[in-house]
């Protein structure tokens, strides 16, 4: 099975910007599965989120967390679907994963959006 979440046992707490930059990462790690010639944001992205997360409000670092909580978890279960397809040696459909992969990389952009606009 695919874990894209955190351990919620650990008990080393990383910075929050660390935490969302990680969270983003994981999502692109995902989409590279899928799309192995690259996806989602931008590097710089990273870069830009880690220099204003810290600086970013109370609402918009809440309104981050529940919205890249439920993108982590929707990638986690489109990429799983696939690999499923996959390990049951069935192609999943070109057009279905294209689509999958272009709705993420719409919502990571979205969801960096919270913090850098």
């Amino acid at each position: 099975m695919l874990h894209l979440l955190a351990d919620p046992r650990t008990d080393v707490r990383p910075q929050p910007y660390a935490e969302a930059v990680a969270r983003l990462a994981s999502v692109r790690h995902a989409l590279r599965l899928v799309e192995p010639f690259g996806a989602g944001p931008a590097p710089d992205i990273d870069d830009a989120l880690a220099a204003r997360f810290d600086h970013a409000g109370e609402a918009k670092r809440k309104l981050f967390d529940r919205r890249s909580e439920r993108l982590v978890s929707a990638t986690a279960s489109g990429v799983e679907a696939l690999l499923i397809e996959r390990q049951n040696r069935r192609e999943p459909h070109g057009e279905a994963s294209r689509e999958l992969i272009e709705q993420i990389q719409r919502e990571l952009a979205e969801v960096a959006r919270v913090v850098l606009a």
